[in-house]
Parts: C-alpha cells; structure tokens; sequence
C-alpha cells in the first residue's frame, strides 16, 4: 500500500523510451487539428461550394459540440475502472479506429453536395461525431501525463517531447495539406482567367483534383493516426496515482491565448491568397511557421529552466504581435513574410509550451492543499481542453461570419475592400487585443519559481511522513497481534482498549488500503457524524492529516 503514495520516489524518473512514445501520442490530435485549421475552411467554401453563412455555423457548432464533450468524456473516464492495462489506455485505443474513419468521411464529397440541405447536415453531423470520437482519444491522452511517474522535473521533460512531436506533426500535416493546396491554386488559376475582381468562375469547373487530393491526404493522415495510437498503447506503462488540480486560473489564462492563436492561422491561408498575392507560396509559409516552432520548443525549454516559466513566456509570447503588424502592413512580398513567418513560428512554440508545463504546478499545489480529493483527473484536464476548444470554435465561427457579412463570394476570383478590411482585422487587430487581455491574465499567475520550489520541498515532506507514518502503523499492528498471541502474561485491557484492539485487527487485515485513503473517507462522508466541512480540511497540509490519523490509530495499553 506504499506503493501507490511514494511511486513517484520509487520509480526514480521517467525512461526516455516512454518519453518520446508518449510524445508520439499527441501527433493524431494536432495534426487533425491543423489539417482542419489550414484548410478545412477554404475546402468547405471553394471545394463543396457551401454559403460562408452555412460554413460558419458548422464550424462553430462542432467546435462548441467538442468543447462540451470534452467535460463528459473526462467525467466518464474518471468513473471507469481500472484494467489490465490502465484507466486511460483503453480509451484512446479503442476510440482511435472510429477516428480515423470519420476524419476521412470528413473529407468525401457526396455527390448532391451541391444542396445545402444534403451537405449541411452532412458535414456537421460527421464534424460533430469527429470531434465527439477524437475527444474520447484526447482527453485520456492528456490525463496521462499525471500518471507516468517521475518528478516534477522529468514531467516537464516529457512535456517537452509531447509539444516537439506535436510540432513535427503540424509540420507533416502542413506539408500534405500543402500539396493540397497547390493544387487547388493551379485548379483555381486555370479557372480565374479573363474574369473580374467579385466574379465567381464558371459552374462547370467542380475542382476533381482538389478534392482527389484531399481525400489522399485523409487517408494518408488517417494512417498516421492509428500507427501513432499503437505506439503509446505499447510503449506507455499506466502508472496509478491520485492528483489532481484547480483549473480557473489555467484555463482563463490558456482561452485568450489560444483564440489568439488560432484566429490568425485559422484565417492566414485566405489573408495569403486573397490578400497578399502569395497563394503560390502559402505552403512555404506554412512550413517556416511550423520548422521554426518545432526548433523554438528546446530553446524554450532550455530558457524555462533558468530563467523560469513566466519570464520565458512574457519573452516569447509578445514577438507575434510585431510580425503580425508587418505582415498587414505589407504584400506580395515572400523574403518579408517568410521572415514574419519565422517570428510567429517562435512566438507560437511558447504557447504550446509553457501553459502545459505550468499544468503540473497547479496540480502538485492542488494536492497539498487538498488530500482527499481523487480520481479526477481526467475530469479537470478536460476542463481545460474545453476552454481550448470554445475559444477555436468561437475564432472559427466569428472569423467565417465576418466574412459572410462582409460580402464574401464562393469562389470568386477576387473580393471587395470589405472582405479585405475583415480579413486584416481578422489577421492581426483582434488577436492582438486577445493575446494582451491574455497576457495579463498570465501577470496575475501566482505561482513563481520561489512558490514552485517551495511546493516541491511539501511534497517531499508530505512523502517522507506518510512513509513514517505507514511504517509506525505496521509496527503498531505487529505488537498488536504478538500480544493477543500471549494472553496469559497478566495483561488488563480495558473497555476502550479492547475496541482499539479489534479496529487494530481489522486495519491490518485491510492491507490495500492506506491511512491517507481512510482518513479521508471518514472525514469525508456526508453521513458521518464527525465529518468537517472540506473548506476546513483544504486549510491545513497534507500531512496534518496523516499525525492525525496515526495518533488515532495507537492502541492505548493499560
């Protein structure tokens, strides 16, 4: 039963293997999301030929649908039982086949999709049953982190590698979504000659390569996907452990950034082709985002280290707002974009980064405070991917709304001064109001380095004395069972050490359970007489409660 409270001192930190096979578990998420992010939206408006308004309402219904699953799936996840091969394992396993199918319907193209009232509820109803199975693959995926072993140290480590291959894979995926996008330029181009700025092109060119090309990628990412799903299920060990964390501050801090974020890139490949005259190139643009991210995530990590987490996020976080300023300001002019691109890449390595690698603080300071609490885990974290979710569907949404009301034209050639003007808010203005309101929510972070340190140093003695204190209640019950075994020797017991005897008895028959969970089921039970409020009992350390428990538990002999 000591094993389940000092693992993480028994296990003496985290083996790179299931690092990097742990890392690889993220790619299937980020890299959907960034197929769908970088052209998703032009492949509903240009390629299915769907109103903007039709658009915007199945972007923003399925991401509001998949940050209200995401709450669900965790609190299903914390309820399920523990098997053979883990709590969160099964999950992600066995969610990731229907994944890959809907991920790839996602991309089909019926043939009366010409009628909104066939493609509508097609597309949303497989983007809603999309975002509902890749929900029930990511939440487990991201509770794992809190169930490898290891210390602080090694869980930011691992962390480190998740956001690098997740990197790379926004990189693979920008990389196949770029041929597909090259394509639909060349498609576009033959279409647009000799017609007018606002002219939509003739009906007759429905863009078979584009959507060939599309479908390709899908099932090329489609495979990714499940290799990488068996990957972690064979090369992560599930580890059991009880923490868990308070998630306003994370998730208020995150949600800004994130619409931030995600508003521009989500509207970056249009503002290219539309606007800057650089559709030809949008997928070298894309790539130096992606390689200068992907180089970026060590040297942040490697800054975090010595100058701590929020000095390295208030260093890298606010280099985007120059670059996006530069990019508006300037067009058809690839060395200056590329050289933009390379900032933003930078800039938006540290918000993969850094809130992910503040999460563990949150959790470790949570558990001091709050000892009995357990088993949810998956719940909180998929609290915080809610707030993710609800800020990239609300950018979604707005983003492909704006458009509409600005009189943007399915596959016109060029767009009015309108579409143009939104599209540089769109880029620049609004997500720069975002990451400021979000930068100043980060200010207001309460956990420094000095606060860190001193939550480590609690756990360390938190650990130490439950240690002592299991082994004073195995010496107690020893003692117990060699008295009772010499019950002529003359020794009295009275009333009340006759009942401390029998409760002696039936703790140490009950060897799978520890003082820490029994304390806490006592005091914790609504109908118990001598159960406190938890606001009393999130006052004091954690190990208050185990000198209680233990003086409790000695056997008075008279």
């Amino acid at each position: 039963m000591r094993d389940t409270l000092i693992s993480e001192e028994q296990h003496g930190g985290i083996p790179l293997s299931t690092k990097l096979c742990y890392a690889v578990g993220g790619v299937p998420y980020q890299a959907a999301s960034a197929a769908m992010a970088f052209s998703f939206q032009i492949f509903l408006l240009d390629v299915v030929q769907m109103e903007a308004f039709f658009v915007s309402l199945i972007l923003f219904i399925s991401r509001v649908w998949d940050a209200i699953t995401d709450p669900l799936v965790g609190y299903l996840v914390s309820k399920s039982k523990w098997t053979p091969v883990g709590k969160l394992q099964p999950w992600s396993v066995l969610s990731m086949p229907l994944v890959v199918l809907s991920y790839i319907l996602l991309w089909f193209v019926p043939r009366t999709a010409q009628s909104s009232s066939v493609s509508v509820p097609w597309y949303l109803t497989i983007s809603c049953l999309f975002q509902t199975f890749l929900s029930c693959y990511h939440v487990p995926y991201t509770a794992l982190n809190m169930f490898l072993g290891g210390s602080e140290r090694d869980r930011d480590s691992a962390t480190a590698c998740r956001m690098s291959a997740e990197v790379l894979a926004m990189l693979f995926a920008a990389v196949a979504q770029g041929q597909v996008l090259r394509v639909y330029n060349v498609e576009r181009e033959h279409s647009c000659p000799g017609l007018h700025v606002g002219t939509a092109p003739p009906p007759i060119s429905p863009l078979h390569d584009t959507r060939q090309a599309f479908m390709t990628s899908a099932l090329v990412l489609g495979a990714g996907f499940f290799l990488c799903c068996m990957i972690l299920f064979l090369g992560v060990k599930e580890q059991k452990g009880e923490l868990q964390y308070d998630l306003f501050n994370e998730c208020t801090m995150t949600s800004f950034g994130t619409v931030s974020s995600q508003m521009s890139l989500g509207n970056f490949a249009l503002f290219c082709i539309h606007v800057a005259g650089l559709g030809s190139q949008l997928q070298y643009l894309i790539l130096a985002i992606l390689v200068a991210a992907a180089v970026s995530v060590p040297v942040w990590q490697m800054s975090l280290v010595r100058l701590g987490k929020k000095r390295t996020l208030f260093i890298g976080l606010p280099l985007i707002v120059p670059a996006l300023i530069v990019l508006v300001s300037v067009s058809d002019n690839f060395p200056v974009y590329l050289i933009m691109c390379v900032l933003v890449g930078a800039s938006v390595a540290t918000l993969f980064l850094l809130p992910w690698s503040m999460l563990p603080d949150v959790v470790d300071e949570f558990a001091i405070q709050n000892p009995c609490h357990r088993d949810l885990e998956p719940l909180f974290f998929s609290c915080s991917c809610f707030c993710n979710k609800l800020g990239g569907g609300l950018s979604a949404g707005i983003s492909t709304m704006t458009l509409h009301l600005t009189g943007y034209k399915i596959g016109a050639c060029g767009h009015s001064e309108g579409v143009v003007l939104a599209l540089h808010m769109l880029l620049a203005l609004i997500p720069i109001v975002l990451l400021l309101v979000g930068l100043i929510f980060f200010y207001l972070y309460p956990i420094d380095e000095t606060r860190r340190q001193q939550i480590q140093q609690e756990l360390r003695q938190t650990r130490s004395r439950t240690e002592m204190v299991l082994s004073t209640e195995e010496d107690t019950g020893s003692q117990q069972r060699n008295q009772q075994q010499c019950p002529n020797k003359g020794v009295f017991l009275s009333k009340t050490s006759r009942m401390s005897s029998v409760k002696a008895k039936k703790s140490s028959n009950l060897n799978s359970l520890t003082s820490l969970q029994t304390y806490c089921d006592a005091t914790t039970d609504p109908f118990s007489p001598n159960s406190r409020p938890s606001s009393q009992l999130s006052r004091q350390p954690s190990w208050n409660y185990y000198e209680t428990h233990a003086q409790r538990a000695k056997v008075t002999w008279v």
